[in-house]
């Protein structure tokens, strides 16, 4: 029923729902040995789960990022600004499906804005 834009947004707003979780878990184990930081390709993981519905996003290590002497390589500044980055795609995501949906409750009600 709604448009394409607003499935899009349906699972734009799942990875970002997905990414969040995969980021608390790498705060949660910022002290953990040989915990390493986990993350998705959010913009190779929207293309292959918008072209195939109910696929889950593929998570993998984060490479590249400092060990530390216990074998963790949790940076929390970039967790943080990850929990950032995804509060604002996630907000704008949000704004523009719910204008999607006023549209939608305009269309049903005639215009009458009721």
């Amino acid at each position: 029923m709604l448009d394409p834009l607003s499935a899009k947004l349906d699972h734009y707003m799942t990875l970002l729902s997905t990414r969040q979780r995969i980021v608390a878990s790498n705060l949660a184990n910022a002290d953990t040995p040989d915990y390493k930081t986990k993350d998705i390709d959010f913009e190779a993981e929207f293309r292959r789960v918008s072209a195939t519905p109910g696929a889950t996003a593929m998570v993998n290590e984060v490479p590249g990022l400092r060990v530390k002497n216990d074998g963790n390589n949790v940076d929390i500044d970039r967790e943080a600004r990850m929990l950032s980055e995804n509060t604002m795609r996630f907000s704008v995501a949000s704004n523009l499906l719910r204008g999607q949906l006023k549209s939608i409750r305009l269309a049903i009600s005639g215009g009458s804005g009721q």
